[in-house]
């Protein structure tokens, strides 16, 4: 029996949706199907439904004249090529042997969009071959923007290189010059260099302009130089004088550099500060905080702030949004936030479909997990790994471990390698259901493949164990954690605690918890036949999962939720 209802309106606890959605809510429905099973299907057919960014419109070209059309289409061409070699050099080298046009113009054009597209590789490769070319009269500005390119590159080598020949040559250094080159420090991981070409500008000039001192705000709080970079912005708040103030890109770069701190409250006060001096608070403004919040009615009054505010929210904004909905196992608010921003327009991106998946994928919710995994196939947006991992571990938490075995042959099948993320996945959805040979199994295809096991893979296998009663077992994995160079964390120390019930064991598990394991690696390697001497030198960095991160139900998307950082640091 097939019904078709309309979507139920949401609860209080998500008003925005509400309000925003308030017109749609009627429109959009979900086909229910009663099987004999009793079971409910629930399938969004809204999710499903063509999109406006998803439609193609015909362009409407305006030309000049005639030969503006030819150089127009010359130049596409030319773009055209170098995206399909990777190379810029080849192609215009190529035109060149060939007697093609290939006018100046044609030349800079295309050094202006690759530095709007921030292809600083390719600017940097076009302007060395210009710097050999007779026809091409190099000037200062090119000199200066070949230092950018290094400096956006890292390349702090090559960026001293041209410093010193502007030099020989004559050229007066300038603030654009000597701000690429403390950027190339700053990439290069060289903060010390990087801040004593900032000082020497402020003593000696030339005088650092605004984007000088964001990108020294930006240079010190990625080393996590955080009191250096809150002095810097101090004296540009508190010298009067001065005709340069802190403006909206140098705010945002402190609150964000205070959420790294976890200074929540210093946050807000600028917060508040931008109001009080005028500077506009944006979008971006909004977004730094709600990635400060855990709790998803915070996060919901922030953004009903911004959209009170007049702005429109970003792609950033609604990943936060879902992601906290998610986090607070609120699913149907997730799925409506996601439907919003389909019909405000707003393209998702990769990672606001794997944070969507993540929402369903923490309460086991496989059909709506399975949709939003066909939406991004859809959109034209390729799963990755971490999609196809994050839809696993909804087979695993729904406890349904043939549909997660399925899947994980399809992984395979579609060309993805598992990782130790993927293995942790149906280790641990094994250990929930109790089938310890399965989870053995995939511990040991996992060793097969030389795919090194981490800390919380170790917890897993300790803890299974030890609700089983097997205490003995679940202190050969807390050894064995040390002994493959995994020092155990709270978590684990928690555990074996917990897991001890005499006082001979609660006192074994003490001693172990007490002594971190300091002298177990050298008690236990002499004794411990079936290691490798290879497993003593495993670190995290090898591994490719931090001992921070956790086997639980969000881990998943562990990768997505760091790029929102990135996200909003690259929007500031």
């Amino acid at each position: 029996m097939a019904v078709t209802l309309t979507r139920h309106l949401l609860s209080s606890h998500a008003p925005h949706v509400c309000s925003f959605r308030k017109q749609n809510a009627l429109a959009d429905s979900c086909y229910i199907n009663f099987t004999n099973h009793r079971r409910l299907e629930f399938v969004c057919l809204g999710m499903l439904s063509p999109r406006k960014f998803m439609q193609r419109r015909k362009k409407i070209e305006v030309f000049k004249d005639a030969a503006d059309e030819a150089d127009q289409k010359n130049w596409r061409k030319l773009m055209l090529e170098i995206d399909e070699t990777g190379s810029a050099v080849s192609v215009l080298r190529s035109r060149r042997a060939s007697n093609e046009s290939l006018p100046k113009d044609l030349v800079l054009g295309t050094l202006v969009r690759l530095k709007q597209l921030k292809k600083w590789n390719l600017v940097g490769e076009i302007l060395e071959w210009l710097r050999t070319q007779h026809w091409w009269d190099f000037n200062e500005m090119d000199f200066v923007m070949l230092i950018t390119a290094y400096g956006k590159q890292g390349n702090i080598t090559k960026a001293e290189k041209v410093l010193c020949y502007m030099n020989k040559k004559g050229f007066v250094p300038n603030v654009v010059s000597h701000t690429a080159l403390m950027e190339a420090y700053g990439r290069g991981g060289q903060y010390s260099l990087a801040e004593s070409v900032f000082r020497r500008m402020q003593t000696s000039g030339p005088e650092p302009s605004a984007v000088t001192y964001q990108i020294i705000l930006k240079i010190f709080v990625e080393g996590n130089k955080f009191d250096e970079a809150e002095q810097i912005f101090e004296d540009l708040i508190g010298d009067e004088k001065s005709p340069l103030k802190p403006d909206q890109k140098m705010f945002h770069m402190m609150i964000y550099m205070h959420r790294k701190a976890g200074s929540y409250e210093k946050a807000h006060r600028l917060f508040s500060l931008m109001a009080e001096r005028g500077i506009e608070r944006s979008t971006v403004t909004f977004n730094s905080l709600m990635s400060f919040e855990t709790n998803y009615k915070e996060v919901s009054r922030i953004y009903d702030q911004m959209q009170r505010a007049g702005l429109r929210p970003d792609v950033v904004s609604y990943a936060l949004l879902i992601h906290a909905y998610g986090k607070a196992r609120r699913e149907e608010e997730a799925k409506a936030v996601f439907e919003e921003m389909l019909d405000a327009g707003v393209r998702p991106t990769h990672k606001a479909y794997n944070i969507l998946l993540d929402a369903f994928a923490i309460s086991g919710m496989v059909d709506e997990a399975r949709d939003v995994f066909k939406c991004m196939r859809r959109d034209r947006f390729t799963p990755d790994l971490c999609s196809y991992t994050t839809l696993l571990s909804a087979y695993t938490n729904a406890s349904d471990m043939e549909g997660a075995e399925n899947f994980f042959k399809r992984l395979r099948q579609d060309g993805f390698e598992p990782n130790v993320i993927t293995y942790g996945i149906l280790i641990k959805g094994y250990a929930k259901v109790n089938n310890f040979e399965k989870m053995m199994e995939k511990y040991e295809e996992m060793a097969t493949c030389q795919i090194k096991p981490n800390q919380t893979i170790f917890t897993t296998l300790m803890d299974a164990y030890g609700k089983n009663k097997d205490f003995g077992s679940a202190l050969h994995w807390f050894k064995e954690m040390v002994v493959h160079g995994c020092p155990p964390d709270q978590k684990a120390n928690n555990i074996l605690l917990s897991l001890a019930t005499t006082e001979e064991e609660k006192k074994e598990a003490k001693e172990l918890v007490e002594s971190k394991g300091i002298d177990l690696i050298s008690r236990l390697s002499g004794s411990d036949d079936d290691d490798d001497d290879d497993d003593d030198d495993i670190d995290e960095a090898d591994s490719g999962f931090s001992s921070e991160d956790e086997l639980d139900d969000r881990t998943l998307i562990s990768e997505s939720y760091e790029e929102k950082d990135e996200l909003i640091v690259s929007k500031a």
